[in-house]
């Protein structure tokens, strides 16, 4: 009895939790972030704004970092400081050449990202939803690369 007591939570826990990834909402081009792209995977998600000098030459670095890291469990996105939302989030997005994806919607609530008053800042997020560092101003695909290393060594 106490087999299939054990068997019966097992297998409604895996189908309950199954269901638990959660969507980030919609890129700069209107599209849905399903949460197969962001659960299991290492986030690296970088704030920025037109307005930010630092934060334009970061740009092709972490384009350079998306292009390096597709198909290693590691996803990129940008997150506009200004809360551009719709066209003006694209328009922007496109003027500044960023080629990964930029979220609509702020994740700092559901990440627990601390505030940062400083632009351009960057954060790594675990497989596990944990933030694992704060990365503040402009920061090279290779430096970053090292320090996502560094952390998945550390586990």
């Amino acid at each position: 009895m106490a087999r299939r007591l054990a068997a019966a939570v097992v297998l409604i826990g895996s189908v309950l939790l199954g269901g638990c990834g959660v969507d980030l909402g919609t890129d700069q081009n209107g599209q849905k972030v399903a949460s197969d792209r962001v659960d299991q995977h290492w986030l690296v998600v970088n704030y920025w704004a037109e307005w930010c000098g630092p934060c334009r030459t970061e740009i092709p670095e972490l384009n350079k970092l998306s292009d390096q890291m597709s198909g290693q469990n590691v996803s990129v996105f940008g997150v506009n400081f200004d809360n551009l939302q719709g066209e003006d989030l694209k328009t922007a997005s496109n003027a500044l050449g960023i080629k990964f994806t930029v979220l609509a919607q702020d994740p700092a609530d559901q990440y627990d990202l601390p505030k940062s008053e400083a632009l351009p800042v960057t954060y790594i997020i675990d497989d596990k939803g944990k933030v694992r560092e704060q990365l503040m101003g402009e920061q090279t695909a290779a430096g970053v690369a090292q320090k996502l290393a560094e952390l998945k060594g550390k586990g």
